[in-house]
């Protein structure tokens, strides 16, 4: 009975919020779907609703799941707006920098941000997680403890990528550095998709990471609903095997393990999308003529049995010319598109961009650019949204708090620094929570709100 009296009060927030919107909508100006400047004064949502709601919710933390396209959690829709900040394990190892990790999760919750991309790796380098095969540090191991406990608390989910396909903490270099120490006679680094020895280590890589206990907390790391999923590797690629064979098997192999061992949680692979020799009518959307030889197939990928939803990262700056250019952003809304598309016509599962930003230190880059961009996945996103289509969300690459600089690689977003970012990250977060909460299984008049939700949180296009 009390299960079903909290549910009914979650249901009347969700109106109070919606009458709320609706009604500040009405009597302004609508939402310009190009233009995030002011949103502020055209909505208020009183703090004292959104925290009530945030109370009502604690205790249904539970997993997210997959229907169909779509996320959900206990039946409502989840559409994702959040960040990467990947260095956060490695930060909360040192006492000293403990803190800045709060603070990632605290400004991010700020912007309503919901899930956070982050890496429960660190391979034979620098505050190492994995020293040697199998041989963990238990100090690292307690910070990324630390990372899983404090982004509960600030109601932000972890996507926990697994290893890393370039040399920055380790990734496969140094599982091949490893098997040649062991006498192994390697001679690439994509042996380590193809090698049973290292195949080894990766497993039991994921086997330790998937049962740790964490020691804050005393839940398993596969019975938690923090993690909103699990990934294979950040940015797969096997050059090796233009055909992409090797790495195919590879993904079939590794995600049969990974649900062998935890079938609660979402799986995804890391990749960056690009189409591969399965689909050459696609590569007219790939950035370059060498994106569909680097042994990678973003539709034949994700068929794999076990992989719940697609990824996909956005990077003209790096695909396509270091110099910013306007011939960018039709780029990036036609490569969403066509990966909206083919999620939902092909896969039949949620696809979410895993990655997208701008370097500051590209020629020619300024912050109106960078908003530009920001806004043109946020759009799309939006577009996908209203149509129940299979564009899921995206997550900004990346977050940094303040004090932070001297690890900005030019892609930091610190919002203290950059107020039309923060105002626009902070309207899409509202329109996607409201969404999230008025689209409810649970309250049966969501469906029935469709079309006024639509006109409240969208601009109508041809």
């Amino acid at each position: 009975m009390e299960a079903i009296f909290k549910r009914f009060q979650l249901c009347v927030i969700s109106f109070l919020i919606f009458l709320t919107i609706f009604t500040q909508t009405c009597s302004s100006t609508a939402f310009d779907d190009t233009e995030y400047e002011d949103w502020e004064s055209n909505i208020h949502i009183p703090n004292s609703i959104l925290t009530y709601g945030s109370e009502m919710e604690e205790a249904e933390w539970q997993m997210v799941q997959k229907k169909g396209n779509q996320f959900v959690v206990n039946d409502q829709p989840f559409y994702v707006n959040g960040f990467n900040t990947y260095w956060l394990m490695v930060f909360a190892a040192d006492e000293s920098t403990r803190g800045r990790v709060t603070q990632v999760f605290k400004h991010a919750s700020s912007v309503g941000m919901t899930v956070c991309r982050t890496w429960a790796f660190n391979d034979g380098q620098w505050r190492a997680l994995q020293k040697s095969p199998s041989l963990y540090d238990e100090v690292v191991f307690k910070a990324l403890d630390f990372v899983v406990s404090e982004a509960k608390k600030y109601r932000i989910r972890l996507i926990l990528s697994l290893v890393n396909n370039w040399e920055a903490y380790g990734g496969k270099a140094q599982y091949v550095k490893w098997g040649n120490a062991a006498g192994l006679n390697l001679t690439s680094d994509d042996d380590f998709f193809s090698h049973p020895t290292l195949r080894g280590y990766y497993k039991d890589h994921v086997k330790t990471v998937l049962n740790r206990v964490n020691t804050l907390t005393n839940i398993t790391y596969k019975e938690d609903p923090t993690i909103f999923a699990w990934e294979l590797m950040n940015e797969p690629r096997c050059t090796s095997d233009s055909l992409g064979d090797t790495l195919q098997e590879w993904i079939k192999e590794m995600a049969f393990y990974v649900k062998s061992i935890d079938p609660k949680h979402l799986l995804e692979i890391g990749l960056e999308g690009f189409y591969g020799p399965s689909t050459p009518q696609r590569f007219q959307f790939n950035p370059n003529s060498y994106a569909q030889q680097v042994g990678t197939d973003f539709i034949r990928n994700h068929q794999v049995l076990g992989v719940d939803f697609a990824s996909a990262h956005i990077y003209p700056d790096s695909w396509i010319s270091q110099s910013v250019a306007d011939s960018h952003i039709p780029f990036v809304k036609s490569w969403m598109e066509a990966h909206i598309d083919d999620a939902e016509k092909y896969l039949g599962m949620p696809v979410v961009f895993g990655e997208f930003g701008v370097s500051a230190k590209d020629p020619g880059y300024n912050s109106t650019y960078r908003d530009t961009l920001i806004n043109t996945v946020y759009k799309t996103i939006l577009n996908s949204t209203k149509k129940g289509g299979s564009g899921a969300g995206s997550l900004l690459w990346q977050f940094f708090p303040d004090g932070t600089d001297y690890m900005d690689d030019g892609y930091a977003i610190v919002l203290s620094k950059a107020p039309s970012t923060s105002s626009m990250i902070s309207l899409q977060s509202t329109r996607l929570a409201l969404f999230n909460s008025l689209c409810s299984e649970r309250c049966h008049w969501g469906c029935k709100k469709k079309k006024v939700l639509q006109n409240v949180l969208y601009e109508d296009e041809e």
